[in-house]
């Protein structure tokens, strides 16, 4: 079964009025959010949106309280941008904002607590050990049984993670917790299928399959490389009707909406196993959910054009 998109909703890129692009920021994954937000950025103003690049959120909070922007949409990405306190400041202030709420964004910026909710849903994940501030990973490692990830609670497009196959691997990571002031999360490795669904509104686009050239998924293969392949989409019809289901009863039970991102895999044994979600997904040209949108002929200006349609309340007349 194919995702069907409803058409757009407006043609006049007037009823967005000033929209501020929120980028950049200070943090880890400040050069992947500008150069989502510069593609962004492009992408709306060739369909004619009044948009304008806003570095960081202390810059967005001094032009909302001035009164220059009539709704934001955020591809800030991690830190503020994802973890509901842009979607609270702007909030506060009645601004429309891309993607989810406060709840939404919160939660899924925190994996163990996103996990803790699927469990609680009865949706697969893979078993898991929290570590505060000074666990002892080789005790936690033991308890799940190699192999294993190691990855901060609260970052994105890998930054810090660790894969540890075996006792031996440990210590990089060890050394990385010791430095480190967050929460980590520690994972039972999946062998599988590395697998990816954007979810744009009530729909989810084509699954993608994700191979890299190397032995997995890492910051690399992500952002620099060349050489890792996306299948799109990436499994058989029937298969694809049911990573739908399972990625928007995912992106619903963590609060979600608008858009977004699960990122799952499909162990040889236990199935699909949900690993977490984007609430602000890349939009870069190595992105995934542009990429699924194209099989449904959605362009990336056409993308964004969507997302942006979402902070529009339904009662507004289309035009």
């Amino acid at each position: 079964m194919s995702a069907v998109l409803p058409p757009p909703r407006f043609t006049d890129p007037a009823v967005f009025g000033r929209v501020a692009v929120l980028l950049g920021g200070p943090g880890s994954e400040r050069e992947v959010s500008l150069d989502s937000g510069n593609g962004v950025l492009a992408a709306l103003r060739s369909r004619g949106v009044d948009a304008h690049a806003v570095d960081g959120v202390p810059a967005l909070a001094r032009e909302i309280v001035a009164g220059r922007f009539d709704r934001v949409f955020n591809i800030l990405h991690g830190g503020d941008g994802e973890n509901g306190v842009v979607q609270g400041l702007l909030q506060a202030f009645g601004i429309p904002c891309t993607g989810s709420g406060v709840l939404g964004s919160a939660l899924t910026m925190d994996k163990i607590r996103t996990k803790q909710v699927w469990m609680a849903a009865g949706l697969p994940t893979p078993r898991f050990e929290r570590l505060p501030a000074g666990a002892d990973l080789r005790a936690a490692a033991e308890t799940l049984g190699y192999p294993v990830f190691v990855k901060p609670a609260c970052e994105g497009s890998s930054v810090g993670v660790f894969r540890v196959l075996a006792a031996d691997d440990l210590p990089p990571a060890i050394e990385f917790a010791a430095g480190y002031a967050g929460e980590l999360l520690m994972e039972q490795m999946v062998q599988g299928d590395e697998l990816t669904v954007g979810i744009l509104g009530d729909v989810a686009l084509p699954s993608i399959r994700i191979v890299p050239a190397g032995e997995w998924y890492d910051y690399h293969a992500k952002y620099i490389a060349d050489d890792t392949q996306y299948l799109c989409p990436g499994l058989s019809p029937a298969d694809e009707a049911e990573i739908g289901a399972l990625s928007l009863a995912a992106f619903r039970a963590a609060g979600c909406e608008g858009w977004g991102r699960v990122d799952l895999m499909r162990d040889v044994e236990r199935g699909y196993q949900l690993i977490e979600v984007n609430t602000a997904p890349g939009m870069t040209g190595h992105s995934l959910v542009p990429k699924a949108a194209a099989q449904v002929g959605l362009d990336y200006a056409g993308l964004c054009w969507r997302v942006l349609e979402s902070t529009v309340p339904a009662e507004v007349i289309t035009r």
